[in-house]
């Protein structure tokens, strides 16, 4: 029943809860409540107010009926005749089509004939004249009839909203499918407010310019295509566009999905599924509006509106047609639907993708299960910068896809869900590490150093108590000239036991920081081993990695120290001390006994065997080879392919009848790959193969061409050169005979 005491331990129950947490996520995001969808909407604002689209003069105009225009040509509505009028100075500036953002469907209250049954006073004669005389509608009829103008409707949500009146039918457009048939994906309207019958005959295109907010009152998406009654009409800006390029006809693309876009002409306006679009807003530009006023006076510019898309609608301030869009700023309703224009015209507009759902769950699953798995096995501090980066990362691409693609990816539901299930782990995992850590410290804190403890409670699961036979690697480290430099503290034992403390701390660090137990500390004497009690299956690796780093610390040491004598010198200190430590390492790999060793009063954690002791005999012989870090054969072989070593010898350390290869480790990876210490160490191998060859004189020309390499690439192996050229000399004068194994027998530890 191993999964099952995996499913109730303490990364078992973190994991199950938050993949509850994750399903629930999931089903909101599919369900999506109206506080999910405002959330998405409103980061989709945030990016527009960022980075707005950039304004671009483009062929469409709002001939704007503006306080100016009322306070000069009287209150609103105007009687059709001035209406007229206006669309004949329309046509006479060059506008390409004209698409009004106004119904007319009441019959003008001005018109000759209302004018006489209104005012009853009047004489017979006068109201005969008067009834006969042509109706204002009539003289705006005649006039939309000669140019190209598109009437505004507006849709209803119920019958009841005509007030009593019966509907208008509402033509069909020609238009086609291409895909499946779109209607169970448009809301369906069961009537239009039109305009008067004489103005809907006249005018060669009919567009609805309703435009729903969202639920917070935001205005962010605009309908292209309307069913009515199970009829089909475009938007406004949809129709004034067609009229514009003489299209006949429109064609809707949809699939299973939904509707993917309108075709209109030689344009494709893609859209949503529900076949609206996303405008990428501009702030409100003046140069977009004309006033009536100006045009009626005839002080406009005679070419401001030719060729020009224009749309005929009201920013004054009584006509309350103002909405609220994501710029944070009020925008006239016409100006909406200009701006709908330029987007279709400069390709801008930006794009709700109808895969965004599946997207956006995938960026909400993928990461949770991610965290799920890694999480419990990271430390808090590492699961906060996973959780920053990846979140961050997330977010910076749904910016990147709106800044570059014009994409909207929901930032903010996903992130929120991502960052909850880390919560929710982080959560579990500081109960469970606080309780684990209790333990640890209980179990450990008499017999290991607070350093050790810490290692352990950060890593909990990988502890195992009790005496148990494993493979490690084991780090000698000594001091060369200790015993010189405790002489010159004589008179200062504290200042000498602080050098210590400080040099020891230094060695400690890059221990722990590669993951090592240090067994103990025998004066100078530094012994450390790995994969115990913390499993790490490339030990050797971390052990060699921990020996260059203690070299480099120890190198930064002594330039701090030699700074600080030089102060003291300079400051006239006459005790002022100086001793450059230099150290020697020795590590071994192989078979051990590790675990609590001791007895019932005093027991340690430490590591026993004869690797162990070949360790020490190693680090012992870093002197006379003048080698800073020496490895046995078995840890060599173990990190060949990762690391840059040089064999030394075959050495008969002294308390063992075995001979050991020994081996120098030079370099971490980078010099691994240098082509420079691949041909060291190709002619130190050929340099030892001629000396067991017992072949003196090449193997002596093949050291004069190792000091070169090796001074070369900034290799230390002066003292190795120097015992090798003085054995030469020996052998060549006293051969050793043929019975020789090449075998150096080391005659001290």
């Amino acid at each position: 029943m191993k999964w099952l005491r995996r499913l109730t331990s303490g990364a078992g129950i973190s994991r199950l809860g938050a993949l509850i947490a994750l399903l629930g996520l999931l089903l909101v995001r599919v369900a999506d409540p109206t506080p999910v969808e405002m959330a998405r909407a409103q980061s989709f604002d945030l990016y527009q107010r960022l980075k707005p689209r950039v304004y671009t003069p483009q062929p469409v105009a709002i001939v704007d009926i503006d306080e100016a225009s009322i306070q000069q040509l009287g209150q609103w509505p105007w009687p059709r005749t001035r209406m007229a009028e206006l669309v004949d100075r329309m046509k006479a500036l060059g506008a390409a089509a004209v698409a009004f953002d106004i119904v007319f469907a009441e019959e003008d209250r001005l018109s000759p004939e209302q004018i006489a049954l209104d005012n009853t006073e009047l004489s017979d004669e006068i109201r005969d004249q008067l009834k006969a005389l042509p109706s204002n509608d009539d003289r705006f009829a005649a006039s939309i009839a000669t140019s190209r103008i598109i009437m505004g409707q507006t849709s209803v949500r119920s019958l009841r909203d005509l007030a009593g009146k019966e509907p208008m039918e509402v033509p069909d457009v020609p238009h086609a499918f291409l895909g499946e048939d779109p209607k169970a994906y448009l809301p369906n309207y069961p009537a239009l407010v039109q305009n008067r019958p004489e103005l809907e005959k006249a005018a060669i295109g009919r567009g609805v310019f309703t435009v729903k907010p969202d639920a917070d009152g935001v205005f962010r998406q605009v309908p292209m295509l309307f069913r009515i009654d199970d009829k089909f009409r475009l938007s406004l800006s949809a129709e004034l566009l067609r009229v514009a390029t003489g299209a006949k006809a429109f064609a809707v693309i949809s699939d299973s999905a939904g509707v993917k876009g309108i075709r209109i002409g030689r344009v494709l306006v893609p859209t949503t599924s529900t076949a609206t679009v996303w405008p990428y807003f501009t702030p409100t530009v003046p140069s977009r509006f004309v006033s009536v006023r100006d045009i009626m006076n005839g002080t406009v510019n005679p070419n401001r509106l030719r060729g020009h898309l224009v749309l005929v609608g009201t920013s004054a301030i009584g006509l309350e047609d103002f909405r609220a869009t994501p710029m944070a700023s009020l925008m006239a309703g016409v100006e909406i639907h200009a701006q709908v224009i330029e987007n279709i015209l400069t390709n801008q507009m930006l794009v709700r993708p109808n895969y965004s759902l599946g997207l956006e769950l995938a960026a909400i699953l993928f990461p949770a299960l991610l965290a799920i798995i890694l999480v419990p096995m990271l430390g808090a501090t590492l699961a906060f910068v996973c959780a920053v980066v990846l979140l961050g990362t997330y977010i910076g691409l749904s910016y990147l896809a709106f800044d570059w693609y014009r994409l909207l990816i929901d930032p903010v539901y996903p992130t929120i869900s991502v960052g909850l299930i880390f919560i929710i782990l982080a959560t579990f995992n500081y109960l469970r590490e606080e309780r684990q850590r209790a333990q640890i410290r209980s179990a450990f804190g008499q017999y290991v150093s607070p350093d050790f403890v810490k290692e352990l409670a950060d890593n909990p699961e990988a502890l195992q108590l009790g005496g148990e036979t494993r493979e490690l690697s084991v780090l000698f480290s000594d001091v060369r000239g200790f015993t010189s430099i405790s002489e010159s503290y004589k008179e200062n034992p504290q200042g000498l036991t602080e050098l210590m403390n400080l040099f020891l701390t230094v060695l400690s660090q890059a221990i722990l920081r590669y993951g090592g137990t240090i067994d103990k500390f025998m004066g100078d004497a530094v012994m450390a081993f790995w994969n115990a009690p913390i499993t790490n299956e490339k030990h050797a690796l971390a052990a060699c990695h921990a020996a260059i780093n203690m070299i480099k610390d120890v190198e930064a040491l002594n330039k701090q120290f030699r700074t600080e004598y030089e102060e003291k010198v300079n400051a006239g200190e006459e005790d002022a001390i100086f001793h450059e430590i230099n150290v020697g390492i020795g590590i071994n790999s192989g078979t051990c006994v590790v675990g609590n060793m001791g007895s019932e009063d005093r027991f340690d954690y430490t590591a026993l065997g004869d690797t162990v002791n070949l360790a020490s005999r190693l680090e012992g012989q870093s002197k006379p080879y003048g080698i800073k870090i020496i490895l046995g054969q078995e840890t060599a072989f173990q990190i060949q392919d990762d690391m840059a070593t040089l064999e030394i010898d075959r050495i008969r350390v002294k308390g063992k009848n075995e001979p050991e290869t020994i081996f120098a480790l030079i370099g971490d990876e980078t010099m691994l790959a240098d082509k420079r210490y691949q041909e060291l160490n190709r002619q130190n191998a050929l340099m030892l193969q001629k000396y067991r060859e017992q072949d003196w004189e090449t193997a002596a020309a093949l050291l004069e061409i190792l000091a070169e390499q090796a001074e070369e690439i900034g290799v230390d192996i002066e003292g190795f050169l120097f015992i090798y050229e003085a054995r030469l000399a020996e052998f060549q004068a006293n051969p050793p005979g043929r019975d020789w194994d090449g075998v150096y027998t080391a005659e001290s530890k």
